[in-house]
C-alpha cells in the first residue's frame, strides 16, 4: 500500500539506513615507562617485531574503528612516526598529538622541578580537536584482547549526537590484571545492578599478597579487594561532550595543584564527578578476554611468550601487517 503519492523525497526513501558509526581508538602513549627501563611503548614483542600497540590497531580495526589517534611526547614523535605512520596509514587513518607538561591553560605556570606529564586526564584533552565521534581510550602497553574492541565498538554502534553523555567502559576483573613483580594501580569500580557505573576510586598501590590482593587506603591501612572486582583498565568509551569536562576539571586540578610536581590529573576523577551530579552514565561492559601488560621489565617475558601462545591459537598470523 502506499501512503500519499510515491513514497519518495528528493529521490531517497523516507526510511533510511545509517551507516554504522565506527569510533576513533585514542591510545595514550606519552608515558615515561621509569619502572619500565625504557620506552615500552616501543618495544618489540610480537614473533615478527610488533608491540602491544600493533596488536591493538590489529584487533581495532577488524572490530570497526575507523581511525587512530596516537598522544604522545616531543622527544619520541621521530621513532613513532617511522615505526607506526608509514606502516599503518593504508590500513586506517592515522593522526597524533603531542603531550607536553607546559600545554596548560593561561594563568598557570609549571614548578621547575616537574618532570612527567600532567596524567591520563590531560592526555584526553590534548586530543580534543582531532575527535568529534565517539572514542575508545587506551594505555600503549596494555594487551586488552580482540573482544574489548568488539564490544565498545558494538556499544556506540548506532550512536546519536543526542546520546552525548553516554559514556562506556570495559572492565576486567582485578585477579586478571595484577603483575608479579610489583604493584599495579586501578580504578577500583562500583557498579549497579545494570552494570552502570556508581563509582570509581583510583588505588595505585595495588598487589597480590599471601593473604589475597590488597591496597592501602588513605591512612595507610592496608584493604584486602576481592578476587572479581571489577576495575578500570583505562579502556574508556567517550563521546566528544567528555573534552568540555576534562577542560573544567584540569583548570580545577592546576588551582589545586599547580605546585606539585608530581600530581597527576586521572580519567577517574572527572567520570565520577559527572556520575555523582548525574551529567552522564557510564555502561560497565564485560570483556571476556584476558589482559596482560608490560608495567615492569620483568614482564616482558610473559607477555612474549602469551602474544606466541596466541600466534600459534591461530588468533594472530606470525606477521601482523604482511
Amino acid at each position: 500500500m502506499q501512503c500519499g503519492g510515491t513514497g519518495l523525497n528528493n529521490g531517497k526513501s523516507l526510511i533510511e539506513k545509517t551507516e554504522p558509526v565506527k569510533p576513533t581508538l585514542l591510545i595514550l602513549a606519552a608515558g615515561i615507562g621509569s619502572r619500565y627501563g625504557g620506552l615500552k611503548q616501543l618495544d618489540a614483542l610480537g614473533p615478527s617485531g610488533e608491540t602491544i600497540i600493533d596488536y591493538s590497531i590489529y584487533d581495532a580495526i577488524r572490530a570497526g574503528f575507523g581511525k587512530v589517534v596516537f598522544v604522545i611526547r616531543e622527544n619520541i614523535e621521530k621513532d613513532f612516526k617511522e615505526v607506526f605512520v608509514d606502516k599503518l596509514k593504508s590500513k586506517i587513518e592515522v593522526d597524533y598529538v603531542l603531550q607536553e607538561i607546559d600545554r596548560i591553560p593561561s594563568g598557570f605556570t609549571v614548578p621547575d622541578d616537574r618532570q612527567k606529564p600532567w596524567g591520563t586526564g590531560h592526555a584526553i584533552l590534548m586530543a580534543a580537536e582531532k575527535i568529534k565521534e565517539p572514542f575508545a581510550v587506551i594505555n600503549a602497553d596494555d594487551f586488552y584482547s580482540r573482544s574489548a574492541f568488539i564490544e565498545l565498538s558494538g556499544y556506540y554502534k548506532n550512536w546519536s549526537p543526542e546520546q552525548k553523555n553516554d559514556w562506556c567502559m570495559v572492565g576486567f576483573t582485578i585477579g586478571n590484571t595484577l603483575s608479579e613483580h610489583g604493584f599495579v594501580s586501578r580504578g577500583v569500580c562500583k557498579t549497579d545492578k545494570d552494570s552502570f557505573l556508581v563509582d570509581i576510586v583510583e588505588r595505585t598501590k595495588i598487589e597480590r599478597k599471601p593473604d589475597g590482593i590488597v591496597f592501602k587506603d588513605e591512612q595507610d591501612t592496608q584493604v584486602v579487594i576481592p578476587e572479581n572486582t571489577v576495575v578500570s583498565m583505562n579502556f574508556w568509551g567517550f563521546t566528544p561532550s567528555i573534552f568540555h569536562y576534562l577542560e573544567v576539571g584540569f583548570r580545577e586540578f592546576l588551582t589545586r595543584n599547580a605546585s606539585d610536581p608530581k600530581g597527576e590529573f586521572y580519567i577517574p576523577v572527572v567520570v565520577n564527578e559527572q556520575i555523582q551530579k548525574k551529567e552522564a552514565s557510564v555502561k560497565v561492559l564485560n570483556c571476556t578476554g584476558k589482559w596482560f601488560g608490560v608495567t615492569y621489565r620483568e614482564d616482558r617475558e610473559q607477555v612474549v611468550n602469551q602474544l606466541m601462545r596466541l600466534v600459534k591459537e591461530g588468533v594472530y598470523p606470525d606477521d601482523l601487517w604482511k
